[in-house]
């Protein structure tokens, strides 16, 4: 058995509040090989996939829509509390088109925000916070 590392509590809108740069996610915590990340949404992120990895977006304030690349169903509209995975190798966009938008992402640690794309959004050396 092993001794855990972390035994304190983090508030998530404390760890929100200490950083304004938009799309550039922050981690707040590791479980099992997955990142827990918070990431501040403005405006629209372009189209990607994971190749490898889904993705959870969680909604904490604010509001997101997750365009699917060929999704029957229409756009994802997620408002506060709401959560949606976006499953590996589904290209996708997410867009807070209404004001600034505050997420938490859980997702593998390999997770490259812009998944197989490198552009002036790709975070590669992610702030612990």
């Amino acid at each position: 058995m092993t001794a855990a590392t972390n035994l304190s509590k983090a508030n998530v809108y404390e760890k929100a509040s200490l950083f304004s740069a938009h799309w550039t996610p922050k981690i707040i915590g590791e479980l099992n090989g997955q990142h827990v990340k918070l990431a501040k949404l403005l405006g629209e992120f372009g189209w990607h996939s994971h190749k490898d990895e889904d993705e959870l977006f969680l909604v904490l304030k604010g509001e997101v829509i997750i365009q699917l690349r060929n999704n029957q169903n229409g756009d994802i509209h997620l408002k506060e509390g709401d959560m949606f995975i976006v499953p590996k190798g589904v290209e996708h966009n997410p867009k807070a088109e209404n004001g600034e938008c505050t997420v938490m992402l859980f997702e593998p640690a390999s997770t490259v925000n812009t998944g197989g794309e490198r552009n002036d959004k790709t975070q590669l050396d992610l702030q612990r916070i």
